[in-house]
């Protein structure tokens, strides 16, 4: 190993950056956009390895084929996992294809999930996600006060950015046909609205029904801003590949909660969220749990939505926010905390999603 250096790539080396496509492209790989550091190991003047982060994610690995064989994954993986833990992210994700995940299993990370044709979700913890299921479950007792074990209860994935009225309508209809509603809300960082402002408006928005339980998602359940797309071959497939891998730990999720249906909002517009819906469908029904489209709420002729509030946040519309969105969140949104999150969302190129 005397020849080989570890070296990080930074986005303003060009050279270096084509260097590391060329490997991944050798591997069939893409290098995913959702970076914020590149590792290589370079033999002499040339990368023969390659790996990458992304929050706490690792990614992006692959090795020259001339080179397999002499432990350079496992002196990437330390590299890597050295940065992470130099960064305070001591609980890490590997997302890989399935072939590769036992490499990564005898490096000491722990299988989640595997798809055997799509992905294979790994951590470093071997009961983190029993650790986080037994969470949930607390959680549930803690904000009830007693065992819902045999209630009939559903749940409720939310980015809710912002929260609407929308989310509300879908929140009330699962509430009045439940005993209890999980809303489990998307914990990634990569909306225009920031985590605990989402999760505080979902809170002040939901205030008065009282079979709400509140979870956070955590790294278990993401969003399409994080999920990996470097070993998909096509937009769809990493689609359905994050439905996959979504809907199969919500299913472990909810055999632990005793959780029998899920809710989801009709999203005619969004291709995403056809194919989302379709994997769901069918991954759920296979699973005995019940997936309920509820119809889109309308407010005079628009439908509500969140794409449409931010779009409107950037028009200065307020006339057609106060239709779409609670007093709850009107309020937070003339209120000074939101200017920082206006003036970005102002900026924003597209503010809508597809």
């Amino acid at each position: 190993m005397n020849n080989f250096i570890v070296s990080q790539i930074y986005p303003s080396d060009t050279k270096g950056i084509e260097a590391v496509k060329a490997l991944l492209a050798k591997e069939h790989l893409t290098l995913d956009k959702n970076l914020d550091y590149i590792a290589t190991i370079y033999d002499q003047n040339n990368i023969v390895a390659t790996g990458s982060l992304f929050k706490n994610s690792l990614r992006c690995f692959a090795i020259n084929s001339d080179y397999q064989g002499q432990s350079l994954l496992n002196t990437l993986l330390s590299h890597l996992v050295e940065v992470q833990y130099n960064r305070g992210n001591t609980h890490l994700f590997i997302y890989t294809k399935p072939k590769s995940a036992k490499y990564f299993k005898d490096l000491g990370f722990y299988e989640i999930y595997q798809d055997s044709n799509l992905v294979s979700f790994l951590e470093n913890q071997p009961f983190g996600f029993k650790e986080y299921l037994e969470t949930l479950r607390r959680e549930s007792i803690e904000q009830i006060g007693v065992n819902i074990e045999n209630k009939k209860q559903a749940a409720i994935v939310l980015n809710a950015n912002p929260f609407t009225l929308g989310h509300l309508h879908l929140i009330k209809t699962a509430c009045e046909l439940n005993d209890y509603v999980h809303l489990f809300i998307v914990s990634d960082d990569s909306s225009l609205f920031p985590y605990t402002v989402r999760k505080q408006l979902i809170i002040d928005g939901t205030k008065d029904l009282k079979n709400v339980i509140y979870h956070d998602c955590d790294s278990y359940m993401i969003s399409s801003a994080t999920f990996p797309a470097y070993f998909q071959k096509d937009n769809e497939m990493v689609i359905r590949s994050q439905a996959a891998l979504d809907v199969a730990i919500f299913t472990k999720i909810a055999k632990h909660l005793k959780i029998s249906t899920r809710y989801v909002g009709e999203e005619p517009l969004s291709k995403v969220t056809k194919i989302y819906n379709e994997v769901m469908h069918q991954s759920l029904f296979d699973a005995h749990i019940e997936q309920k489209i509820i119809p889109r709420l309308q407010s005079d002729t628009v439908t509500v939505s969140a794409s449409l509030v931010r779009e409107s946040l950037k028009n200065d519309n307020w006339n057609l926010i106060k239709k779409l969105v609670p007093l709850s969140t009107y309020s937070f949104l003339r209120s000074e905390s939101a200017k920082l999150i206006i003036n970005t969302i102002k900026e924003t190129e597209n503010v809508k999603h597809y």
